[in-house]
């Protein structure tokens, strides 16, 4: 690596200092605390693709209606636990917007970002039935959702549905639902890392054997409408974004405000609970927390104690987004195209320094440019390139942190800007100069 842009020992100096065993195998967060002490320790700067967060400015109509929202006095006021009435009622209006889907104001529960949803969900689904003690996660997926679940002590089971596309879907799921011991499904749409999609197809197979298993679908839909192979940004008009509610009643949606408004640093997004099963009776969920119905019991047992709500003035940040963007007059997909063009940038340079795209297809066509991309070079595991392209000012993480049986990385094209892409094609160069010869 004598070709490396950066000095090598100061990136081991610094592996050694945070004790990470091994480099490639690391998580986000010790990825970027690496990539953190080599910076403030240099004048060099990485190209960053470890962490999937905005690297775009918050929709100003959310923070004018945050900063009206304090001049209120909200701040001093605790919000119901269930969340603000405008909130709910235009996240009811999105979803029959953008999905199609008819859901009541009441199953529309703000969460301190959609991770406190999921690991509420993750909570309530697993003591639905006592039969039922394992959660099965959809891969690849997003990593910190199996820490909740290592935080929660539940179990889960997972498989890479790299070959499971399409028809072979529904004999995968099966032999697994069969067993009886599913009481979820998780997965995200469009997926984080592979940005595959699932189509209207493969989301009827998931929730009519959910339905026969009887099994909670949580979709998580952080990057809603973002797909931009198709124009998904006009309120009630077709196409909508597809989701597994038009097919089931068993199901959770997860709606963020972090990358489709940039808002991600007021923590709030909405858990979006089927009307048929945020008025369910599960025994075994009553006796284990002594509340009611399902939507009772995720509001005022597990919430409740969770939090006591979530950010009284982000609710209203929130809820103004949501709409300008049911009336019309704001469209949130063109303020995130920037993405796609991005990845497309980025994918052409690492193509042409001998890289590969690892998940390329989604079924028979080509993947689409947006947040993520996955990337794999010959002779090398996922966990050898994460290291090795550390060496040379780029960082990522191993597809196998997602769940993934792929070899290869993630990458998140938020952080890299436009102005960083000569940088980029130079490292890239010399990496491929360096390593095509081994």
């Amino acid at each position: 690596m004598n070709n490396s842009p950066l000095d090598k020992s100061l990136v081991d100096e610094n592996i050694k200092k945070l004790r990470i065993p091994d480099i490639g195998k690391a998580s986000i967060r010790e990825i970027v605390a690496l990539v953190n002490l080599v910076e403030e320790a240099s004048d060099f700067k990485y190209i960053r693709m470890e962490m999937g967060v905005p690297g775009l400015p918050p929709a100003q109509v959310g923070v004018d209606a945050e900063k009206e929202a304090l001049d209120r006095g909200v701040a001093a006021i605790y919000p119901m636990v269930d969340g603000i009435k405008p909130l709910k009622e235009e996240a009811s209006k999105f979803i029959k917007n953008f999905l199609n889907v008819d859901l009541a104001p009441a199953g529309c529960i703000p969460t301190t970002g959609s991770m406190q949803g999921t690991y509420t969900a993750f909570l309530a689904a697993g003591h639905v039935d006592k039969k039922k003690d394992t959660a099965l996660f959809i891969d690849p997926g997003f990593p910190v959702q199996k820490q909740q679940m290592l935080v929660l002590g539940q179990k889960y089971e997972t498989f890479d549905v790299f070959n499971y596309r399409g028809e072979k879907l529904a004999a995968k799921l099966e032999s697994i639902l069969e067993k009886g011991n599913i009481n979820s499904i998780i997965y995200s749409n469009p997926n984080n890392p592979a940005w595959i999609c699932f189509n209207d197809d493969e989301l009827k197979i998931i929730g009519e054997l959910a339905t026969k298993y009887d099994v909670i679908v949580m979709e998580d839909l952080a990057y809603f409408g973002m797909d931009f192979r198709q124009d998904l940004s006009e309120p009630g008009v077709p196409p909508y974004q597809p989701s597994v509610a038009h097919y089931t009643d068993n199901y959770i949606l997860f709606i963020s405000s972090s990358k489709i408004f940039s808002y991600a640093g007021q923590r709030i997004g909405v858990m979006a609970i089927s009307d048929v099963l945020f008025n369910r009776d599960y025994p075994d969920l009553q006796e284990r927390f002594k509340g009611t119905t399902f939507g009772a019991t995720v509001t005022l047992r597990l919430l409740y104690s969770l939090s006591s709500g979530t950010s009284h003035s982000a609710q209203w940040a929130l809820a103004g987004m949501l709409k300008v963007v049911n009336n019309g007059e704001y469209n949130f997909v063109d303020g995130v195209k920037e993405y796609g063009e991005r990845a497309h940038t980025m994918k052409e340079l690492f193509l042409k320094n001998g890289f590969n795209i690892v998940y390329q297809n989604d079924l028979e066509v080509p993947i689409a440019d947006g947040f993520y991309f996955t990337l794999g070079y010959p002779g090398m595991t996922g966990n050898e390139l994460v290291a090795n392209l550390l060496y040379y000012g780029i960082s990522a993480i191993a597809l196998d942190n997602t769940g993934s049986e792929e070899e290869g990385i993630r990458a998140c094209v938020s952080f890299v800007l436009k102005d960083q892409f000569l940088d980029l094609a130079e490292r890239l160069r010399l990496f491929n100069e360096h390593f095509s010869k081994q």
